[in-house]
């Protein structure tokens, strides 16, 4: 039987990856390698592990969301992520959707009836 933490761990970890592409796509309007990104991410409140971040980067580019190219820096070859043009448009749709999700959500918890 499942605890309230476990249940409450699981249901957080799905809230989350849920959120993850808008806010990889909102950190992208200038080149950053995977590992730069995670520290933006961060930095601003979104803990994001490595084995699930580079997967992410590869599949948004994979479907032409972000393009990347490869730095040599010293020694140490580093691939940089940079947000495409349809990636913008389709930030552009995310963020109209989740201020749209966010006011009912406001709603339903009881937030301002105003809004």
């Amino acid at each position: 039987m499942s605890t309230h933490e476990e249940l409450f761990n699981n249901l957080q970890q799905e809230m989350k990856r849920g959120t993850l592409v808008l806010a990889v796509l909102t950190q992208l309007d200038e080149p950053q390698y995977g590992y730069s990104l995670m520290g933006i991410l961060e930095e601003k409140g979104l803990q994001i592990d490595q084995n699930t971040l580079y997967p992410l980067l590869r599949r948004l580019e994979k479907q032409e969301m972000l393009e990347s190219i490869w730095e040599v820096e010293g020694n140490r070859p580093r691939r940089y992520y940079k947000i495409s043009t349809l990636g913008i448009s389709v930030r552009e749709d995310l963020i109209s959707e989740w201020n749209s999700l966010n006011k009912v959500l406001g709603s339903l918890i009881g937030g301002d009836e105003n809004d």
